[in-house]
């Protein structure tokens, strides 16, 4: 029996590619697969009846990664194993113009389309560009988030954010990911977030990604 979770880099980078490797088959909660270089694949993924969440921003380094294998993570862990195929697949997609191809290959089949954005305003004009020229020409369903808030910097450069998104008049999640060394550290070391050591912290952060999921909509009703 398979997940019911699929997760699918798009990133011709590779970092889910390289993540999931070092978690490795055996451990890896959901299943996984690569096609930056296999437009027919991606095409393909609407005929596997699941909804399809793109996570997406041209802007490098905003966390897409960590947001795919992580929503993924904690998506299998609430839905568990299927016979019957496929509920929900996950797309990483590239931070980049370059590969701006890869990313319509993607949005042309996505349910919905989940963008990261760190409260950083170097990050604000990518997020932009991204909405704006290519996930609201397509009417697609879509959704912000603050990503990687670190408290200890105080609530001026979250709330600065938050103002910002919500003058573009863009739909945000209430949740909010911390910044956690444990996210940093959780690729080199082969784990998701669900595999996180029981302590605190990483109970805390745990907690992050369930609680954006179930916002999403995400946890086994949609």
């Amino acid at each position: 029996m398979s997940s019911s979770v699929l997760v699918v880099s798009t990133d011709p980078q590779g970092s889910a590619i390289w993540w999931a490797d070092r978690v490795g088959d055996a451990k890896l909660p959901f299943d996984f697969t690569q096609a930056h270089d296999d437009p027919d694949g991606i095409a393909n993924l609407k005929n596997l009846g699941a909804q399809i969440h793109v996570i997406a921003n041209q802007k490098g380094g905003v966390g897409k990664t960590t947001t795919t294998v992580n929503l993924a993570a904690v998506v299998h862990d609430t839905l568990g194993s299927a016979a019957s195929g496929y509920k929900h697949v996950f797309v990483d997609t590239p931070g980049n113009l370059e590969n701006e191809h890869i990313l319509a290959a993607c949005l042309d089949i996505a349910t919905d389309v989940v963008i990261p954005i760190p409260p950083e305003p170097l990050a604000f004009d990518a997020t932009a560009r991204t909405i704006t020229m290519a996930i609201q020409p397509r009417g697609l369903s879509f959704r912000t988030f603050i990503n990687a808030w670190d408290p200890r910097d105080g609530r001026a450069d979250l709330e600065e954010t938050e103002a910002y998104v919500d003058a573009k008049g863009w739909p945000r999640a209430r949740s909010i990911i911390r910044r956690y060394k444990i996210h940093t550290r959780a690729s080199a070391e082969g784990v998701v977030v669900t595999q996180y050591p029981k302590n605190r912290i990483a109970m805390e952060a745990r907690e992050d990604y369930f609680r954006l999921a179930l916002e999403l909509g995400y946890g086994g009703g949609r």
